[in-house]
C-alpha cells in the first residue's frame, strides 16, 4: 500500500463562539454509543410487530443495503458541490471541506450529533410512513449501515487496518484524499463506485 501522509494533523478553531466550538467536535465512538441502542431497540420493536425472524433478518439486510445509495449521494453530490456563493462556500467548508484540509482531525471525522440525530428523526419518520410493519427492521438495518460507514471511515484515517478487506478500505479511501477527490466516493464499500464509474483508476488497473 502507498505511503499515504499529510503534514496536516492538526485542528482549527470553527467557531469564536465556544458552545459552537464545543459541539464541532465529537468522539469517534459517539455513533456507536447513541446509535447502536437504537438499532437493539427497533429490532425488538420489529420482533413484537413481525414475529417472524427470517422476515425480520431479511429486512434488515435491505436497510443495510439501502444505506449506501445514501452514503455514495451525499458524499458525492452534497460533500462534494462546489458552491459558487460565499456563504456557500463557507457551508461546504463546514460540513466537508474542513475534513478534505484536516483529514487527520480525529475530533471532526464523524458525523456531529447536532446534525446525525435530526436527520434519523427525519429517516425514522420515512420509513414508518412508508413501509407499514416492516418499518422498524429496515430502519435498524439503515442506521446500522450508518454506524458501519462513520466507524469504518475512522478506522481508514487512524486504524492499521488488516486483512485483505480492512487493507483495501483504507487504501481506496485515503486515495480519494490523497490522489482524486473526484473517485472514491464510496466509504464503506465501492458498490456505486462501480454502478457511477468514479473508481479510481489505481483500482480498475489492479484487476
Amino acid at each position: 500500500m502507498p505511503n499515504f501522509k499529510s503534514n496536516r494533523d492538526e485542528t482549527m478553531r470553527l467557531f469564536e463562539n465556544p458552545v459552537l466550538e464545543f459541539f464541532s467536535h465529537i468522539h469517534p465512538a459517539t455513533p456507536v454509543v447513541v446509535y447502536l441502542p437504537l438499532v437493539v431497540y427497533m429490532l425488538y420493536n420489529a420482533g413484537e410487530i413481525q414475529r417472524n425472524i427470517i422476515s425480520i433478518i431479511l429486512l434488515f439486510i435491505l436497510g443495510v443495503f439501502l444505506w449506501t445509495p445514501f452514503e455514495y449521494s451525499v458524499h458525492r453530490w452534497l460533500f462534494h458541490y462546489e458552491p459558487k456563493s460565499d456563504l456557500g462556500k463557507k457551508i461546504h467548508f463546514l460540513s466537508h471541506g474542513i475534513h478534505h484540509d484536516y483529514p487527520k482531525d480525529r475530533t471532526r471525522l464523524v458525523m456531529p450529533l447536532l446534525i446525525s440525530v435530526p436527520l434519523a428523526v427525519i429517516f425514522y419518520t420515512v420509513f414508518y410512513y412508508s413501509f407499514a410493519e416492516y418499518y422498524s427492521s429496515l430502519f435498524a438495518g439503515f442506521v446500522f449501515g450508518y454506524i458501519c460507514y462513520d466507524s469504518i471511515h475512522y478506522a481508514t484515517h487512524h486504524f492499521k487496518m488488516k486483512g485483505r478487506v480492512g487493507r483495501f478500505l483504507k487504501e481506496y479511501h485515503l486515495r480519494h484524499h490523497y490522489n482524486d477527490a473526484n473517485t472514491a466516493f464510496g466509504v464503506s464499500n465501492p458498490l456505486w463506485d462501480y454502478v457511477f464509474a468514479t473508481v479510481p483508476n489505481h483500482t480498475k488497473n489492479k484487476k
